[in-house]
């Protein structure tokens, strides 16, 4: 596509990827790096996603890390894409994130997910139970959550006298002076679960097209579908999770993009481990079952020169009607996901590469 065409919002997801040879502190470090970079180059919003268990992925409390970006940025919207509401119980989350909120008023999105980001045995160490949340709980832990946020459970409720703090009720006491800002509610989804109960109840919808591409379009068109205006939108809107990854050379985005594969395919194999370097993953022999699965998630990373990753994610935003996308670039080092961003922005114009 022409640089004629209005670009599409863009937006930061950041996992806090941890390469080999480096520790958890340099990619918690990039983090900030990263959301300052986005904030300056004129990104919409930052978010961090919850994982378990994985030793690449220094991302398991969203709201630590949002806390610590929330004092090094001062615009850019910051959230989680997502938290996994069924490992938390719907308090502790109005308490996180009303604390967020007063840390950084008017900028915090709580994206929220049905699916434990993490495996079995993990989630029951997180819940204290071995009892698996179904589907059928996720919109009773959301209500419940709603109201703690809005600190309006009705009388007589057994949770009517327990308030979310910092939030509404501060208020309402004596003396009490509160914003009336609070948390924007996500929901987040890679089926068609969450994407109708988004359109049902009338919220923002973020749908992970970076791993569940087949099923975007069919999510999207479900919750356009159902969509029903509320307080908070007035007309669905939609975004989407996109792998993209530019360098300076094509060869250079492939190699850093066969790394982020490698270390997928020993996750989906039950060997999670640190992201390997483009040299350990050229030396990976692949059976053939790993070499399709391989090519198979890179097929749906976007990548290669500035350039061709912005006709990319051109084509994406016109062929899903996705209001908004949101990169997160799987590579081995920070310094080349950092250039990554720098690069995209620079494809787009956007903001002072200053």
């Amino acid at each position: 596509m022409g640089n004629d065409t209005t670009p599409p919002t863009l937006s930061v997801l950041d996992l806090a990827q941890v390469g080999s040879g480096l520790t958890a502190s340099d990619a918690l470090r990039a983090s900030v790096e990263l959301a300052r970079l986005a904030e300056r180059r004129g990104f919409r919003r930052y978010w961090v996603a919850e994982h378990h268990s994985m030793p690449g992925v220094a991302s398991s409390s969203p709201a630590v890390i949002l806390g610590h970006i929330a004092a090094h940025t001062e615009r850019i919207r910051l959230g989680s894409g997502g938290v996994m509401l069924p490992n938390h119980a719907p308090l502790v989350i109005a308490e996180q994130f009303g604390t967020l909120e007063a840390l950084a008023p008017g900028r915090i999105d709580l994206g929220l997910g049905r699916a434990p980001g993490t495996d079995g045995a993990t989630a029951a160490a997180l819940r204290r139970s071995d009892r698996a949340e179904g589907a059928e709980d996720f919109p009773q832990q959301l209500a419940e959550l709603t109201r703690f946020l809005d600190d309006d459970f009705p009388q007589g409720h057994p949770y009517s006298r327990i308030h979310a703090v910092p939030g509404p009720i501060q208020g309402s006491v004596p003396g009490g002076v509160q914003s009336s800002a609070r948390p924007a509610i996500w929901l987040l989804g890679s089926s068609g679960f969450s994407a109708r109960l988004a359109g049902v109840l009338g919220l923002p919808f973020a749908f992970a097209h970076h791993f569940s591409a087949v099923n975007t379009i069919p999510a999207l068109d479900l919750y356009r579908e159902s969509f029903r205006p509320s307080d908070v939108l007035a007309e669905p809107y939609a975004l989407i999770g996109v792998s993209a990854l530019a360098a300076d050379e094509e060869k250079d985005a492939r190699r850093q993009v066969l790394s982020g594969a490698v270390a997928m395919l020993r996750l989906r194999t039950g060997r999670p481990g640190l992201i390997p370097s483009p040299e350990e993953a050229e030396a990976y022999e692949f059976s053939p079952a790993e070499q399709e699965f391989v090519e198979s998630w890179m097929a749906n990373v976007v990548h290669g020169t500035p350039d061709a990753v912005r006709e990319g994610l051109d084509a994406l935003a016109a062929r899903t009607g996705a209001d908004e996308l949101m990169l997160t670039a799987n590579g081995h080092t920070p310094q080349a996901r950092l250039r990554s961003y720098e690069l995209i922005a620079d494809a787009y114009g956007l903001g002072s590469a200053g």
